[in-house]
Order: structure tokens, then C-alpha cells, then sequence
């Protein structure tokens, strides 16, 4: 829905896939569906993992984080733990609740300490294949550096692992017997104990995990016609069309253009003005937040956010950045205006104008019946075998 804007580009070392699997250590539960799976390929192998349908390309995944079953499982009883925050109060889960596709359904999260941010809680599905996180960061290019930002960081507190707070946080899991063994079996080749990189490497293995293409458009893609209904089948072709172009930042079958998969050396690190601000008629966005400016401070860089993928998006509400945006149509309805009109407050302006605007975020004519169609569409994203997946939930739930 805006036009591909690329604003720098990182070279990546894809991890050989001979290194990316640690068989042996993978157990008896084969897939994260806990079924047994016969040894195979590499590729084979980090499929079983993974639980990858046949469509999806092989993420990238850094050579020095192998992915593991144990590590995944370390990584999913951490995600799920309130320890793992200084005070005790909160855990990655409270802000990725499973049943809105790991987003929060708050426009946006509070930290442990009460620090409200300043940016919507972002979807994990299929986080393993962004090729870059957080929502306007050109530096944050893996899994491994993005959760080091909630866990780590003192302005906002997320959860709060700072200098002074990492030694009890740390012993609390050093000090359970269930927690010792499954750092040692995530990590047999080092020495006992837990470590920031342990934690950082556990969490990253479990939130790549996090697949989702079962949806009624995955059945569609791989060729069943009567997955989508008459509807959402006109609106899956205004999806594609230049008159809608929502495929210019949310094309393939990850449905982002900033996707980063294991053919790909080199990915496009993405960001977009979409027109959802313009307070001082030059472009600007709200001085709080003005997207990946506030890391370049090129002026050319306001407002410019990473799109992110379209999978479960009718569970993921509100929307945008900021979480502004409240309904899918409303969504639809920004784009074919051109952006937004704020008469009033302390953000008023007139997005449809702004020169910073993306090219392709231009006002069109579109029917109710094709609004409710393009809807109808989004819909079809949700992946219901996703959101429900017990490999996926609370471990001790």
C-alpha cells in the first residue's frame, strides 16, 4: 500500500545449513508438534524443526545461534516467565498474547515499571524471516540483537535486566533445578551457568519458531480454489491491483517486502511514509516518534516505518505504528484517501499532502463493495492453527 522506499541495505552471512542443526540433540520429539521425524537433510531437518510448509523459503539464520529443539524449549519456558523481568512482574508473553498472534491488542504495551512506550507491540509470526526488527531501526538486523532491547534496555524499562538488576535475575533461574538442566541442554558444549547471550540465544530460537502458513490464503497459494470465498477472492485481486497496490509493500507469501530468507545474502533493509502524520506541513511526524529519522536524523528519514507482515492482521488490531488506526477498514479506507486528514489536537495536519509521503500513497476511488472486499481478504490471513498451537503456549499452562 506504499511505495517500496529503500533506505539501506546490510550484508548478511547466511548460516550454512550443515551448521544449523544440532540432530542429535533434537531428541525424541521431532517437530514442534512433538511428532517423530526420521533424520534427513539439513534442509529436512530444520523443516521438521520448524514445522515450514512446503511454500516457505528457509530463513536465515545467523551461524553462530544453530537452531535446537532445546533450545527452542528453553527459549519458550523463558518467554513465558515473569522471573525474567527485574521486578518480577512481566514476561515477553504479556505484551505477545498467542490468541492476537503475539501482538498485545493495546495501541501501546507498559513496561514492568509502568513506562507506557511510545510503539505498538508488533505480531512474531514468522519473525524469523524479517530482515530487520523493532519498527524503524536500520541497525536491529537479528533476532539476537532486537530482544536484547526489551530485556536490556533502561530508557523505556521493558523488562528491566539491567547492570544493577542482572545478578538476581540471573540466580533465579540458576538456582532452579528445572532451569539448570535446560541450560545445560541447550547449551552442552559451555560452561554451567546463565549468561545474557544464553538468554538472548534461547528466546531468539523460540520466537523463530513462531511459524504461521496455515491460513485460508496459504490454502488458496498451494491450490486449494475453494479456500477463499467469492469476496475474498475479489479482494485478493485488488490486493494485487494498481489501483489498491497493496502488493508494493506486502507482496510474496510473508506478505512484506522487509523479509529476509536463507537465498538471499544481501536483503533490502525497507521503510515507508504512509501519510499518517504531517504536523508542521514539511512531513514531520509527532516529535516523539518520527520513525527511522530518529536514528539517521536525515530529514528525509520522517516518518518512514518498516511494513510489517499482513499474517493474522485481523487479530493484531489496532494498527500502525502508534496504534492509532483502530479497524481494518479504517486501514483500508487511510490508503485509498491518501493518507489522513487530523483537523484538530496536538498532531493536526494533513498526511494526504505531505511531500514526504510515499509516491504510491495516492487517493483513488474505491467502492464500499471493494473496501469490504480487500477486508474480507485480510481476514483470510488468519492462520486459527497458529493462534491455538499448544507448541506455542505457555509450557506450564
Amino acid at each position: 500500500m506504499a511505495e517500496s522506499t529503500e533506505v539501506a541495505t546490510r550484508r548478511w552471512s547466511a548460516a550454512a545449513l550443515m551448521g544449523l542443526l544440532c540432530v542429535a540433540g533434537c531428541g525424541d520429539s521431532g517437530g514442534p508438534d512433538g511428532t517423530d521425524t526420521e533424520a534427513g537433510s539439513p534442509e529436512e531437518d530444520l523443516r521438521a524443526l520448524l514445522g515450514l510448509p512446503d511454500h516457505f523459503e528457509l530463513p536465515a539464520i545467523p551461524d553462530y545461534n544453530p537452531l535446537t529443539a532445546e533450545k527452542i524449549a528453553l527459549g519458550r519456558r523463558l518467554f513465558y516467565d515473569r522471573q525474567l523481568s527485574a521486578n518480577g512482574t512481566q514476561s515477553c508473553a504479556d505484551c505477545h498474547f498467542q490468541e492476537f498472534g503475539f501482538a498485545d491488542g493495546m495501541k501501546t504495551p507498559t513496561g514492568s515499571t509502568g513506562t507506557v512506550l511510545a510503539r505498538n507491540s508488533m505480531a512474531l509470526a514468522n519473525v524469523a524471516y524479517n530482515s530487520s526488527y523493532t519498527w524503524a531501526s536500520d541497525n536491529l538486523v537479528t533476532l539476537e540483537d532486537q530482544i536484547k532491547v526489551p530485556l536490556l534496555s533502561d530508557n523505556p524499562v521493558e523488562l528491566g535486566v539491567t547492570d544493577g538488576a542482572r545478578d538476581e535475575v540471573f540466580a533465579r533461574f540458576e538456582q532452579d533445578p528445572e532451569y539448570a538442566q535446560l541450560f545445560q541442554d541447550a547449551f552442552p558444549d559451555d560452561a554451567a551457568g546463565v549468561t545474557t547471550n544464553k538468554i538472548v540465544f534461547a528466546l531468539a530460537s523460540f520466537c523463530r519458531s513462531l511459524i504461521s502458513g496455515d491460513s485460508p490464503y496459504d490454502r488458496h497459494v498451494t491450490g486449494d480454489k475453494d479456500a477463499l470465498t467469492e469476496q475474498q477472492r475479489l479482494g485478493l485481486s485488488l490486493f494485487n491491483g494498481e489501483r489498491f497496490e497493496c502488493f508494493h509493500c506486502h507482496g510474496g507469501v510473508l506478505l512484506t517486502n522487509a523479509y529476509h530468507d536463507a537465498n538471499r545474502t544481501e536483503p533490502q533493509l525497507v521503510f515507508f511514509n504512509n501519510g499518517l502524520y504531517n504536523v508542521d506541513g514539511e512531513g514531520s511526524y509527532p516529535t516523539h516518534d518520527q520513525g527511522l529519522y530518529e536514528l539517521t536524523l536525515n530529514p528525509a528519514h520522517r516518518g518512514l516505518f518498516r511494513p510489517p507482515s499482513l499474517r493474522n492482521i485481523a487479530v493484531t488490531a489496532p494498527y500502525m505504528h502508534d496504534g492509532s488506526i483502530a479497524t481494518l477498514r479504517e486501514v483500508v479506507e487511510h490508503y485509498v484517501a491518501g493518507g489522513r486528514l487530523l483537523e484538530d489536537g496536538p498532531f493536526a495536519g494533513d498526511g494526504r499532502v505531505s511531500p514526504l509521503k510515499s509516491g504510491l500513497v495516492r487517493p483513488f476511488a474505491a467502492t464500499d463493495e471493494e473496501i469490504d472486499a480487500v477486508v474480507a481478504f485480510l481476514e483470510a490471513m488468519t492462520d486459527e492453527s497458529f493462534t491455538t498451537n499448544s507448541a506455542h503456549a505457555d509450557p506450564l499452562d
